[in-house]
């Protein structure tokens, strides 16, 4: 039967009129778990035994207010619509509320920082890259300097300059005349790599013409790129690449001799055709050429000072005519044979005056070009004062020498000095022999049995040529012929003695009186030099096995060798030979000849015109005893391979 009043003002649930209800809010025992329209009844509670049941008889114990007051704000349940009344100005902004919405604005903040900084890199591209890729030491830089605030001297202010954009040129060769190098990965190619380039090139064919012709449908080549921008660098850093250039590479193939004979043509090629010259070590063998030698750009800088090398991709080994020519012991009979010969031979010549030109190119790339860095100079240098110690001889002056202490501080005064031709006949007190045995087949194989030159006829060659040369001569009142056999020390033939093997070096001394003079690295005073001493014979494969530092220490003191048995780089007082006693199928034999001069090598400087170009033997200071003037020529500047 229905009610036949109105029903209270109680509502659990929906939206109530404010203008006829009053909002009551419900408080029972099960409003935390929202059951509030499914709530027990007091009989149900009392018979639960649940920690549900408990909480509801300890709360209705301590109640000291009706469950539906108005005034209640306690933790019950509220229907839909309940929290009107409840929420104003001062809920959304309470202490609680703000720090739960922080991370919302946070990452609100984030958005629109990352919308800005991608509409920066849009309109300014590189402007962000430029400020985040800056290091601290770059940004100091950069920046202003610091003026304290009670200095007003007026100051620069220092901002960077602009970086300009990469001006990319490239020059194409002739239609078909492209060398592609697709099929290869790494740069610079090694010596057998441009060799095959150039076989597939030459095709095993003999090119007639000028040696520097150029094909009249143009020369083959690669492509080149020239970044033509002025970059604006500081004063002394390198700026464009050099228009044309030579290089020499440093392959590793052959031994140290071989490659400065061949280096040294390669450099007098820059200087008469006006190009830039380099070395490129990268795959040599025996560690960096400034490990042993000067930079190649500080000693002649080439036509265009300060140029930089090419791009590696860029090197061609052949045709010579490209714009960067690369030349290096495998590719070298490819431009330095026949033809080569043709081109800078003396036409008019004969014998070893015909070969002339090609001497005179050999040696002034070892006095301009060619020379040894200032550690390398010092053991030199310590070499011969030690020798001229124990002789009993002046010192050295040691003035004249530029910051490295390694010659005249002026190209020119390089040029005019450098090798035993500068010396006294005081100075030229000793005479150098070089013993060459390991993986070396002599000149005059056919000759000899074993095709090995025998160490007598070293022994030979020494005892006639300081007896040719000092018959006339004393050295402190000591007999001048070396067959006497003196107790007194130190005993003539004054020698310097090099040599790969330790054994054939002992056969050589024990050929004279115990107390002759015989000098090496294996026998020096000083350790430093002694420990440069080979200790087994030199074969190439074998070489290449070595640890780098065991490498490098053999070639240092082969340098040092061929210094004190050519004459090469002294300067005025130093001690020098008087003549080298070797073999010419040796490369240090060959080069050797370069420290005396073409005169005084070859017997020609007694006045006398010397026509058919037959070596004087009765003057000669460059003694063979391999071929001994059997083969004509007599010698060579250098070895293809």
């Amino acid at each position: 039967m229905p009610p036949k009043g109105p029903l209270p003002d109680i509502l659990v649930s929906g939206r109530p009129s404010r203008s006829n209800y009053r909002v009551l809010t419900p408080r029972t025992p099960h409003s935390r778990a929202g059951r509030a329209e499914e709530g027990f009844t007091e009989v149900e509670l009392e018979n639960f035994d649940d920690d549900e049941a408990k909480e509801y008889r300890t709360q209705r114990q301590q109640q000291s207010q009706p469950l539906l007051s108005p005034n209640s704000r306690g933790p019950g349940y509220r229907s839909r619509g309940d929290d009107h009344e409840l929420r104003g100005k001062e809920g959304f902004f309470r202490q609680a509320s703000i720090w739960g919405k922080l991370p919302l604005f946070g990452g609100s903040l984030l958005a629109v920082v990352i919308l800005g900084l991608f509409a920066v890199s849009i309109q300014r591209p590189g402007t962000l890259e430029k400020i985040l890729l800056q290091s601290p030491e770059e940004f100091s830089d950069s920046s202003e300097p610091y003026v304290p605030a009670n200095d007003h001297t007026a100051r620069p202010v220092y901002t960077d300059a602009p970086l300009p954009s990469p001006s990319i040129v490239e020059t194409r060769p002739p239609s078909g005349l492209i060398i592609s190098y697709e099929n290869y990965s790494s740069f610079p190619l090694t010596g057998d790599e441009y060799r095959h380039e150039c076989a597939k090139l030459m095709g095993g064919f003999m090119h007639h013409g000028e040696y520097w012709d150029e094909p009249h449908m143009g020369s083959p080549d690669v492509i080149h790129h020239d970044d033509a921008t002025n970059y604006h660098l500081p004063e002394g850093e390198r700026t464009k690449v050099c228009s044309s250039t030579i290089t020499y590479l440093l392959d590793g193939h052959v031994g140290l001799m071989a490659d400065l004979g061949l280096m040294a043509q390669a450099a007098a090629f820059a200087r008469e055709r006006n190009r830039t010259f380099f070395v490129d070590d990268t795959h040599w063998t025996r560690g960096k050429w400034t490990d042993h030698f000067q930079s190649v750009q500080g000693l002649e800088p080439g036509p265009e000072p300060g140029c930089r090398p090419p791009p590696p991709e860029e090197l061609v080994a052949c045709p010579r005519t490209a714009r960067h020519w690369v030349i290096s012991s495998r590719t070298a009979k490819y431009h330095m044979g026949h033809s080569f010969s043709e081109e800078y031979e003396d036409p008019y010549g004969h014998q070893v005056n015909r070969l002339r030109p090609i001497y005179e190119r050999a040696r002034g790339s070892f006095e301009r070009v060619i020379r040894p860095n200032a550690h390398t100079a010092e053991l030199i240098r310590n070499a011969r004062k030690a020798l001229a110690d124990l002789l009993s001889l002046p010192a050295a002056p040691s003035h004249g020498a530029n910051s490295d202490g390694n010659g005249p501080a002026s190209t020119d005064e390089r040029a005019a000095h450098g090798s035993s031709t500068d010396s006294t006949a005081e100075q030229q007190l000793y005479i150098a022999v070089h013993i060459r045995k390991g993986d070396r087949v002599p000149d005059g194989y056919m000759f000899y049995p074993d095709k090995q030159v025998p160490v007598k006829n070293y022994v030979d060659g020494a005892r006639e040529t300081w007896d040719r040369l000092y018959h006339n001569q004393s050295l402190d009142g000591l007999p001048n012929k070396s067959s006497g056999r003196l107790d007194h020390y130190p005993a003539p033939p004054i020698m310097w003695l090099a040599s790969d093997s330790p054994a054939a070096a002992r056969e050589f001394v024990g050929a004279f009186p115990p107390a002759t003079a015989v000098f090496s690295l294996e026998h020096h005073i000083d350790p430093q030099l002694r420990a440069l001493a080979p200790s087994t014979e030199y074969i190439q494969a074998e070489f290449d096995e070595e640890p780098l530092g065991e490498r490098i220490r053999l070639t240092r003191g082969m340098i040092v060798d061929f210094a004190m048995l050519s004459g090469m780089w002294a300067w005025p007082g130093e001690i020098v030979p008087g003549a080298v006693v070797c073999g010419v199928g040796s490369n240090v034999c060959r080069l050797a000849a370069l420290g005396f001069g073409f005169e005084r090598a070859f017997g020609f400087d007694d006045d006398v015109d010397h026509p058919m170009g037959n070596i004087n033997r009765e003057r000669r200071r460059w003694v063979d005893v391999d071929v001994d003037g059997r083969i004509e020529p007599a010698w060579h500047a250098f070895e293809l391979h």
